[in-house]
């Protein structure tokens, strides 16, 4: 007897944890219902992918989306909308927003803000500090928690925490993995006059290798004494990779697009647009990044989405703010490094799906598999564009990769079943919902 659908997705090469091949996906009250051929079975709504990629819907455990309080700059409506049509299906923001999210009370006004508004599906990082170190073993397990994110290294915010005793602290109070931005804060403080007013290329001058790995070290020594595990955000050098290649029982990483991408030759070009906090550095460290994936270091990919106004990045360095969008171009920047032979298409979906799913603690994400949330992004893996500014839903309005052409284009995004976004079209209103973890 033919099974009957709610949707179909028909003909396209699915990519998953087993391998990629042709295979029709059957969805029903939002989740996968069926994996195989079901050319004889009917359907609600059939989608045509042949030709196309199905991979696992990309997971964006990294975005600043910036409200409450600097919306101006983007909020929770304009990030997921620049999220989805990139053919991001979930995004986990940061708690340097004003006021920052470090109680039950803001974690719960982010919800309701989400609620109804955002395209994607969402989770919300917590931060932690010196104050509320006690309520992180609450604050971590509440719904709509991402987890606990510390700032060891001054940055957008002020959510300090860059002392030792601080770290630990945090560390033996929670259970779940805690994300860390990890530059060690007194370097950067003795390096402040190695900023050139008006040359941004001095930027990783000051904030440089050194004070990065020095934290890392730092942290990692402080995870294993906590008996806690740890995850350490856009990394940026070589010497980081090679370090935490032995401190994989406690820790994990991320990089980024930019990372992996651009350079210190961009800087001249790019000027502050290219400012971002750990810096974008040399060749060689952008190797070194690229080597810590092709080895297994890095665990998952994070766009670090931090938008700011053309305005404020036009201010002279340093009163120039770091930060750059990301979201919306992460999905095709890292498909042109498939297309180049940098990578396999079935490690950018481990590094997006499945590697997010098992760091955290995902619920019904993560995999294409019977039973799991219908999240999909679905990519044209031969289509060539090129990324304009005027392409960018954020309302930062702009991409450093204004003008590069890339092979690999997200097509569709789709939400628990439903097409959110197709041919770079929105094609329902905001229906995004808070992940679960277990």
């Amino acid at each position: 007897m033919a099974q009957t659908f709610d949707l179909i997705l028909a003909g396209g090469t699915v990519v998953n944890q087993d391998g990629a091949g042709q295979r029709d996906i059957g969805v029903r009250a939002g989740r996968i219902a069926e994996l195989g051929d079901l050319a004889h079975s009917s359907a609600a709504e059939r989608i045509d992918c042949r030709g196309l990629h199905v991979l696992p819907g990309v997971i964006d455990s990294q975005v600043h989306f910036r409200e409450p309080g600097l919306t101006h700059k983007e909020d929770l409506e304009t990030g997921s909308r620049a999220a989805v049509l990139g053919g991001v299906t979930a995004a986990f923001e940061m708690p340097n927003t004003n006021p920052t999210t470090t109680s039950a009370e803001a974690l719960e006004d982010k919800l309701v803000r989400a609620r109804g508004r955002m395209h994607c599906d969402f989770a919300f990082w917590v931060g932690g500090t010196h104050e509320n170190v006690a309520d992180l073993a609450e604050l971590e397990r509440l719904p709509g928690a991402a987890g606990i994110k510390v700032f060891m290294g001054s940055s957008t915010g002020r959510l300090l925490v860059g002392d030792d005793a601080g770290v630990l602290a945090i560390l033996k109070h929670i259970r779940r993995r805690a994300a860390f931005h990890s530059e060690d804060e007194a370097r950067l403080e003795e390096r402040k006059s190695l900023r050139v007013p008006g040359d941004p290329a001095s930027h990783p001058v000051w904030r440089d290798e050194t004070a990065a790995l020095r934290c890392t070290e730092r942290l990692i020594r402080l995870a294993r004494e906590a008996r806690a595990q740890v995850h350490v955000l856009h990394i940026s050098t070589r010497e980081e990779i090679a370090f935490l290649e032995g401190a994989k029982d406690v820790a994990s990483c991320e990089a980024t697009p930019h990372h992996l991408t651009l350079g210190a030759e961009d800087y001249s070009r790019l000027g502050t647009k290219l400012q971002m906090n750990p810096p974008v550095r040399s060749a060689q460290h952008r190797e070194g990044v690229w080597r810590g994936l092709s080895q297994g270091v890095i665990d998952v990919l994070g766009s670090d989405h931090a938008p700011h106004t053309l305005e404020e990045k036009a201010k002279p360095y340093p009163e120039s703010p770091s930060g750059m969008t990301g979201v919306q171009t992460l999905v095709p920047i890292m498909l042109d490094h498939v297309n180049a032979g940098r990578l396999a298409l079935q490690r950018f979906v481990d590094l997006t799906s499945a590697g997010p799913q098992r760091l955290f603690g995902i619920v019904g994400k993560g995999r294409i598999a019977a039973g799991y949330d219908a999240d999909f992004t679905i990519v044209d893996m031969k289509r060539t564009e090129t990324i304009r500014d005027s392409w960018i839903a954020s309302r930062a309005a702009w991409t450093p990769y204004d003008g590069k052409t890339v092979t690999g284009w997200p097509v569709g995004t789709l939400i628990r079943g439903r097409r959110v976004m197709w041919e770079g079209e929105l094609s329902v209103p905001s229906m995004g919902e808070a992940v679960r973890f277990a």
